[in-house]
């Protein structure tokens, strides 16, 4: 393999880290689970959580990928013992990026597709969510429209992948994140001049125990565990890369809590612009957190641009920030993916592309046809798309942190004094040495609950 490259700066790397773990979840799943379990209560019990669970997965990762200077798909096998047989993670990574990239892809087209709906001013005559929801059901239906949308945003990705670290990946997703935070700190300034505005704020900012009588201590605490573990995409090897590209000079728990922190502030900036709609417009918050998904985008969400003022405006600006945070997952996760190759093979980066190009768009037909002609193809009542989704965020994530985790802390891994001072190498914030308990024996077995409380 060819000298590896390096971010050209630190910004690079905080933004790109924090653009593949800012995914579509931080925008409209976070807020509506919010809503259903409490408002602001259920947002210091998540942040708790984020700190708990998330901050030492993510150090475990990046220090896995520094140490290594390679992805998952050789970290492990660079890092271990003789004889071991970590390096078999590498198989439940590459799966996960590839099935993760399976459904999200397909989301990410339905971004794509929305946004040139508010710019043409097409849907803004459909006024209630119900014919939202049948505008949305028409689109999905149509494999063509999602198949060719779809492929954009493939060639699009890898094509940039293609370019390299600095010149491709680098230097777009930087821009990518920079007018995200720009449009989601414009479009919150908007919503809180709406009417209804401070009662929205109010559910959302100041704690109540009012979510949490009716929902259950239980549920909103087990909600927020998840929401919490989940929302970083640690566990595959996604961070991990990004870990493989920087230099010693600075500790990865200060690097971690800088992405954290800018994955926590778009969740909470995406509650600041739906809160204030939804009880401007909707009457309060309607979704229910057991079946809420991507389609409240499309329903209820666009139903309240559509009966706004300024609202083919509004709606073009949130599309194009959801493009942003779609992309900027999309394309960081194919730069693991481009990673793997690399390291396996003696491939170019734009070969690499070209047959990652047609594999990708063979791989999202399943859950392109599952909306029509392989709709009957179900799991437990799950279609294709929730069976891809269902596999990544409550099987393999868990099981990725689980072994990372084991890999960082025991001493038949990698081992807690490796992985102490790698993740402290450089200045910053240090983990100190008493955590080493929590790390080693509390934080498996919380993993192993998170596991069994989202498999079943």
């Amino acid at each position: 393999m060819k000298n590896r490259e390096k971010f050209s700066s630190r910004l690079g790397f905080i933004l790109i880290s924090a653009g593949c773990a800012i995914g579509l979840g931080n925008v409209y799943r976070f807020p509506i689970i919010t809503g259903a379990y409490g408002g602001a209560l259920f947002v210091l019990i998540y942040i708790g959580f984020l700190i708990l669970l998330g901050l030492p997965i993510m150090t475990m990762e990046l220090a896995v990928g520094r140490a290594s200077q390679r992805s998952i798909a050789s970290s492990f096998d660079v890092l271990e013992k003789k004889g071991q047989k970590w390096h078999l993670m590498k198989y439940v990574g590459i799966a996960g990026n590839y099935i993760l990239m399976m459904f999200y892809t397909v989301i990410s087209c339905w971004m794509l597709i929305y946004f040139f709906k508010y710019v043409n001013g097409s849907i803004l005559e459909v006024k209630t969510a119900e014919e939202l929801n049948k505008v949305f059901g028409g689109i999905v239906s149509n494999s063509w429209l999602l198949f060719g949308s779809s492929f954009a945003v493939i060639v699009l990705c890898f094509g940039i992948c293609s370019l390299g670290l600095q010149k491709g990946v680098e230097k777009i997703t930087k821009v990518m994140m920079i007018a995200l935070f720009v449009l989601m700190i414009g479009l919150a300034v908007y919503a809180c001049t709406l009417s209804k505005a401070a009662e929205g704020l109010r559910f959302y900012l100041i704690p109540t125990l009012d979510g949490v009588k009716e929902s259950g201590w239980w549920t909103v605490i087990s909600a927020a565990m998840g929401q919490s573990f989940f929302t970083l995409s640690i566990g595959i090897g996604s961070v991990a890369i990004f870990g493989s590209y920087i230099e010693k000079d600075r500790s990865l728990t200060g690097e971690s809590l800088v992405i954290m922190g800018l994955d926590t502030f778009v969740a909470l900036m995406s509650g600041l612009i739906i809160f204030p709609a939804c009880f401007t417009f909707n009457n309060g918050v309607t979704a229910d957190a057991s079946t809420v998904g991507a389609s409240f985008l499309f329903t209820t969400l666009s139903s309240i641009f559509n009966n706004m003022p300024g609202g083919q405006i509004v709606g073009s600006l949130f599309f194009l920030f959801m493009i942003f945070a779609a992309f900027s997952t999309v394309i960081g996760v194919f730069e693991n993916i481009m990673s793997f190759w690399l390291e396996l093979t003696n491939l170019s980066r734009k070969k690499i592309a070209l047959i990652n190009i047609a594999l990708m768009t063979v791989l999202v037909l399943p859950c392109i046809l599952g909306f029509t002609v392989l709709s009957n193809v179900q799991i437990g009542g799950k279609g294709i798309m929730d069976i891809e989704d269902y596999t990544v965020s409550n099987i393999l994530l868990p099981c990725g942190s689980l072994v990372y985790a084991l890999f960082c802390t025991t001493r038949y891994g990698w081992g807690w004094k490796n992985y102490f001072k790698e993740v402290n190498e450089g200045k910053g914030i240090k983990v100190a040495k008493w955590l080493r308990p929590y790390f080693s024996y509390v934080l498996p077995v919380v993993i192993v609950a998170v596991l069994i409380m989202s498999a079943f």
